[in-house]
Parts: C-alpha cells; sequence; structure tokens
C-alpha cells in the first residue's frame, strides 16, 4: 500500500504506524447487541407480521402476554412499538384498560401526545385518543392533543370513517362524539376531501350525532380549505333547515374562503350579513379582510381596514400586521412596497414590535439592503425591540449586500446597545473581512465573538475553523484548533476531517499526514470524508499513485467510496492526460452502482474537448444526457470552445442559443467565453447583441481587444 499505509509508514506516532488491515479490527465500531423488546420500538414492518391475522397473531398472545411482560411505563421511555402491539389488536380497548388499571400506564400530556406522535398507522392514534378521552375526559377538549391528533391523521391518513370504524368504536362501549368527528372532518378538509365532508354530514344521525353549528363550521372550514367554496356555500344554506344559526366562526370562514380567490366584494356582503345577524367584525375578520384587500391589490382599502380597526378600539394582532406587511410587499414591487409602508410607520408611533420586524424580514428576503439598514437603525432609535432572528436576517443581508465599511458601523451600532448577534453573522462578516484584505478589522471581530462567549464548544469551534479553511486560511485554522486543545475542549471527527479537507485543499500533504495521526491517537475510525480528502491532497501534488492506492485501501477498511471520491480521482488522471485512465474509472464507479453526477462528465468531457476530440466528447453528452444528467455551464463551455477553435461557428453559436431552452442559463464566465470567441472570429455586430443582452442581466463582460 502505497497511499494510505505509505503516509502512515512514514509517520513518527505508533499509532500511525500500525494502520494497517491486520488491525482494521481495533478501530471497528463495535455493534451493540440486540436489546431486550423493553426497549426496542417495533417498526412498522414489523408490527404489520405480529399483528397480522392467523398464526402470527397466537404467537403474539402466546410469548408476549401482558401478564408475562409487565411492562413498566412510567420507565424514563415510552415503547411506542407496544402500543402499537396493543393497538392493532382487536381488543385493543380491554388491554389498554388492563395496563391502565395494573398502573403500568401513566398519562400527562406530554405522553400522550408523544404517543399520538409516534403510530405510523392513522387507525392507532385515532383508537387511543377514544381510550383517553374515556378515561380522563379533560383530554377531550384539550386542543393542543386534539391538535396533534389531527396532524397526525393529515400526515398519515386519510382515515375515513368506514362502517368497520363505527362498528369498533361502538364496540369499545364508545360513541362517535361532536369533537371526534370534528378532528376527523378537519383532517379530510386539509387532505382535499371535501365532497367526503359534506357526505358525512348527511350522515351525520345515522352516526349518532346531530347536526349543530358547531359540526356544520367544520364542514364548511373542510370545504374552504379543500378549494371546495361552492360546495361551502350549499352548507351554508343548509343550516338553517337542520336549525342551526350561522355564529361568527361561520362567516369568518366564509369571508377566509372568498378572500382567499380575492372576491373582496362578496366578503363585504358577508360582513354586513353577519353584523345584520348580530355578530360584530372580530379581529380575526379583520385580519382576514386585510389579507384580502391585498390579494386583490387594493392596498389602500387595506390600510382604510386598518385604520377603521383602531376606530373601533380592536387591537391588531402579530397575524393582522404580518398580513398588512407581506400582503403590500407581495403585490408591488419591493422599493414602492417599502416607501408605502414607511410613511406608515411613520405616521402609526404606536405599532407593535412585529410592524417593523415584518417590514424588516420582507426587505431581507427581497435583498433591499440599504432600505434595511435604515430601518434597522429608525427601529432602535425609536425604541422597538427586535428579535434576534430578525437582527440575524437583516444583518445577514447586510453582509451579502452592503458596503463592508457600512456593514461593520451598523454591527457596532448594534451591539453598542446590547443587542446580541449570532456566530453566523460574525463568521460571515469575517469571512468577508478576510476575502477583501481588512484583516486587522476581521480580527478584531473574531476576538469579539470569543469575548462574548459565542465560542464555547467544540461545535462552535468547528464553525470556526471551517470558516478559515473555506477561505484557506490555514494558519488561522491551525490557530483555532491549538487554542481548543489548550481550553480542554476535545476535538470530534468534524473538527480532524475539517482541518484535513483544508489543508488538502492548499496542497499540504504533510500536514494532512499529522492530523490524520492525530485522528487515530484520539481513537477515530477515518470515514468517507477523511479518505476522500487524503486522496484529495495526494492527487494536488500530482501523487496520484499514492491517491490510488489509498483508495484501494480505503475499500479494504470497509469505506465505500462515492461519487466525490472517483470524481477527484478522474478529473486528477484528466489533469495528468491519462483520459483512458479516468474513463476506466468511470465504469468502474459504476458497476459499483455509484451514480455519476454531472461533474463525473465534466472533466472527461472538457479533457476531450481540448484535445480537440468533440466526438467522443458528443458520445459522453448523449450518455450524461441517457442518465437525466442536465449539462452546466462547465459542460457548454467545453463544447463551445472547442468548436469555435475548430472552425464550427456556427455549431458554437447554436449550442450557446439553446442552453436556456435545456434550462442551463449562461453565466458570466460562459457569456465572456462566447462574447471572446465571437469576437475572434470577427463578428462584431453579434458581439455587440451579446454584450447588450449580458449588461441588461447584470453581467459585466468586458470587450477584447485584436490584434
Amino acid at each position: 500500500m502505497k497511499g494510505f499505509s505509505s503516509l502512515a509508514s512514514r509517520a513518527s506516532s505508533p499509532a500511525f504506524t500500525n494502520l494497517s488491515k491486520q488491525n482494521h479490527n481495533s478501530l471497528r465500531p463495535i455493534t451493540p447487541k440486540p436489546s431486550n423488546l423493553d426497549s426496542v420500538a417495533t417498526t412498522s414492518s414489523t408490527t404489520t407480521q405480529q399483528t397480522s391475522p392467523g398464526k402470527s397473531s397466537l404467537n403474539w398472545r402466546s410469548n408476549t402476554s401482558i401478564a408475562a411482560k409487565k411492562r413498566n411505563f412510567q420507565g424514563s421511555g415510552i415503547d411506542y412499538g407496544y402500543f402499537t402491539q396493543i393497538l392493532a389488536r382487536n381488543d385493543w380497548y380491554l388491554l389498554l384498560n388492563h395496563e391502565y388499571k395494573a398502573k403500568r400506564v401513566t398519562l400527562n400530556q406530554q405522553a400522550v401526545v408523544s404517543i399520538l406522535h409516534n403510530q405510523e398507522n392513522p387507525l392507532h392514534p385515532f383508537r387511543f385518543y377514544i381510550w383517553i378521552t374515556n378515561i380522563c375526559p379533560s383530554f377531550a377538549k384539550n386542543q393542543s392533543v386534539k391538535g396533534v391528533l389531527g396532524n397526525v391523521l393529515y400526515r398519515k391518513g386519510p382515515l375515513l370513517l368506514s362502517a368497520e370504524l363505527v362498528q369498533d368504536i361502538r364496540n369499545s362501549g364508545n360513541l362517535i362524539t361532536v369533537d371526534l368527528l370534528c378532528v376527523l372532518i378537519g383532517s379530510w378538509g386539509r387532505l382535499g376531501l371535501g365532497k367526503y365532508c359534506a357526505d358525512i354530514l348527511e350522515q351525520a344521525s345515522y352516526l349518532g350525532v346531530a347536526p349543530s353549528t358547531r359540526l356544520y363550521n367544520a364542514v364548511i372550514d373542510a370545504l374552504v380549505k379543500s378549494n371546495s367554496l361552492d360546495l361551502a356555500y350549499l352548507k351554508f344554506q343548509q343550516m338553517q333547515v337542520d336549525n342551526c344559526n350561522p355564529d361568527r366562526f361561520t362567516y369568518n370562514i366564509l369571508i377566509h374562503g372568498v378572500c382567499k380567490v380575492g372576491v373582496v366584494e362578496e366578503a363585504i356582503r358577508l360582513v354586513k350579513q353577519m353584523e345584520g345577524a348580530g355578530y360584530s367584525p372580530n379581529v380575526f375578520t379583520y385580519t382576514i379582510l386585510v389579507d384580502g384587500f391585498c390579494n386583490a391589490r387594493r392596498v389602500d382599502e387595506a390600510f382604510e381596514l386598518f385604520r377603521r380597526m383602531k376606530d373601533r378600539n380592536i387591537v391588531p394582532t402579530e397575524a393582522t400586521v404580518r398580513s398588512l406587511v407581506n400582503g403590500v410587499f407581495r403585490c408591488m414591487p419591493p422599493d414602492k412596497s417599502f416607501e408605502l409602508l414607511s410613511r406608515w410607520l411613520e405616521k402609526e408611533p404606536a405599532l407593535p414590535n412585529i410592524a417593523f420586524a415584518s417590514v424588516l424580514h420582507c426587505l431581507s428576503t427581497n435583498f433591499l439592503p440599504t432600505e434595511a439598514a435604515q430601518l434597522l437603525r429608525i427601529s432602535i432609535d425609536r425604541g422597538y425591540v427586535l428579535d434576534n432572528a430578525t437582527i440575524n436576517i437583516v444583518l445577514t443581508c447586510l453582509v451579502k449586500g452592503l458596503e463592508l465599511d457600512d456593514t461593520c458601523q451598523m454591527l457596532d451600532f448594534i451591539t453598542l446597545r446590547g443587542m446580541k448577534v449570532s456566530i453566523d453573522i460574525y463568521l460571515a462578516l469575517v469571512d468577508a473581512l478576510y476575502k477583501a484584505g481588512k484583516v486587522e478589522k476581521g480580527n478584531e471581530y473574531l476576538f469579539q465573538m470569543f469575548k462574548d462567549g459565542l465560542v464555547s464548544n467544540t461545535f462552535f469551534y468547528n464553525r470556526v475553523i471551517d470558516c478559515f479553511c473555506k477561505i484557506k486560511m490555514m494558519e488561522k485554522a491551525s490557530e483555532a484548533f491549538k487554542d481548543m486543545l489548550q481550553r480542554g475542549l476535545a476535538p470530534n471527527l468534524v473538527t480532524f476531517n475539517t482541518l484535513i479537507s483544508g489543508h488538502s485543499k492548499v496542497g499540504k500533504v504533510d500536514k494532512v499526514r499529522e492530523l490524520l495521526v492525530m485522528l487515530l491517537e484520539h481513537g477515530f475510525r477515518p470515514d468517507i470524508f477523511t479518505f476522500s480528502s487524503l486522496i484529495d491532497s495526494l492527487c494536488r501534488v500530482n501523487r496520484i499513485d499514492d491517491a490510488l492506492d489509498c483508495f484501494t485501501e480505503m475499500v479494504e477498511w470497509g469505506v465505500a467510496p462515492n461519487a466525490v471520491t472517483y470524481n477527484i480521482l478522474i478529473r486528477a488522471l484528466c489533469v495528468l492526460g491519462d483520459v483512458g485512465g479516468s474513463m476506466k474509472l468511470l465504469r468502474k464507479m459504476q458497476d459499483d452502482g455509484i451514480k455519476a453526477d454531472v461533474f463525473s462528465f465534466n472533466a472527461l468531457i472538457q479533457s476531450f474537448c481540448r484535445m480537440n476530440k468533440i466526438d467522443e466528447a458528443q458520445r459522453l453528452l448523449v450518455s450524461m444526457l441517457t442518465l437525466d444528467l442536465t449539462p452546466n455551464n462547465h459542460t457548454y463551455g467545453a463544447f463551445i470552445r472547442a468548436l469555435f477553435n475548430s472552425g464550427r461557428f456556427d455549431e458554437a453559436k447554436n449550442l450557446f442559443l439553446s442552453m436556456e431552452a435545456n434550462g442551463c442559463i449562461p453565466d458570466a464566465s460562459t457569456c465572456k467565453l462566447y462574447f471572446d470567441s465571437i469576437v475572434q472570429s470577427s463578428c462584431s455586430e453579434e458581439a455587440r447583441d451579446v454584450l447588450r443582452e449580458c449588461r441588461k442581466k447584470g453581467m459585466l463582460v468586458e470587450p477584447v481587444t485584436t490584434s
């Protein structure tokens, strides 16, 4: 072995020199022995097998009886698999009662919610809910528990109300209640089963449930959510036939439905009808209307509604404010939205914090850094308390889009007022400052991070080390690593892999070897990331034989290579001109069942194009397309350059013009390549057209001068 083992054999550490095939077992992770059934949750597939009728069911009854198991659900963990076994049986209700009476079940809200969440078959949480609401009737009115059940039935359903299910409920000694039916109807509405909800309402009396306003509201809400607005109106009109009078909830549901589709005139009519029935619009009504007027692009009326709320002493909620702000940004250009909302913020001195937070969020997501910085300063000066999430979103936008000095000033302005900034912001700013050559300023913020206690454990040290590695400041990365060790913090495999990858990218093989020794001394087993980085470092210094040996030893260690590992070697061989070796690796990669990606093909296509073997490159392109891989700018660039160099100008032009239609938008580099090629082929008029198009898209393509 020359790759991995040759490095090991030259290292001074005994831990490194013992790295060989016969010693692999000492580094293999210990596989835990199977634990007993008391602590292992049964998987859905196992449960199906155990609870199927016939022999399996008899085996379960004889081998895992309740009395024999004596499960104690009061322990530190809940055995969800055991609950699944019980809930899958026909006598589920009796078994649950048995466990409860034997005091082996402790039920509180957290336990109930957890059990509901951890059932795969939607029938099981439904059964558990029936049982728990009978044992503890207070859970029937618990909105949190009902909400969890509704979410589970939505995610894992639908659970339809079949004759068998109705009989199952009755066999357990229970009845279908309005609460139970409303939860089911809510899940069906979210799943788009509006017609089914309406059908169940028609059969309510057969289920032993009398029609009520509450039941009608659940059905109308489900119909609105499933976009069956016409059917919702029909049920609304049928309410009085069943002696059910619409209430404020009914009207709000319908108003929401028509506002969703932007029919605000009908919403206004419903509001008047609601007032005629003796129900005044509440904050929810106004919130719905504000959103509806924004959907209809009637922004002025949305602001008028907001003012009307104030006149009627109705305090807007955070949802109302968000609906207005997001609605304005949704239906107007971002710069116009900012102008309008700025005037609104200025005229309304008593707005909640969420008003500024929402506008700042929209400015940041629409990438308006100057406006976001301006509003952030105003909001802080006016004493608004912004949450850390909002501040971090804004600062992320400023780091990406504002002048670095201005971003630094804003960060200083915030921190001087006692506001906390996340480590992500500091790292992004430090990264930008170092890249811009402002090392001293970057060091200041790095020091501030440590001073504020943001780098307090291995995870955050890894983030700092990763930041330095990405910008290839390996001395700084090594300093952070040393500081970490001096503070008594233990590095993990991520720490070593990050450092090994960083040093690999700058070609420091000796440092990689040193870190590999430390990795082994700390008892870690090299993984796919370790090996890929090591192979990359060897390829970068043209030690391709060692890299291939390392690749072989990697497999012997039981670490399966992935596409990244293969791509490193394929590219390295192409750089050395060994295209045949690269092709063999590509075939081996596919033979091993590893899906090649666009990078796998690009290295070979670029090599063939450089060698002016365009036909071979095109055959590879066909193979690439057969695998449903989309060529990227590097693929197209290689062909365009080769075609121009071969004098096949028309083919090159057609290829460039077809890029966008084929799902690849030309980037600045490809446009520059194409532009330079047409200039050199003396097509000046076409060159000017390309230049104009690139400038329209904000790409800077500098003209070249030809001699």
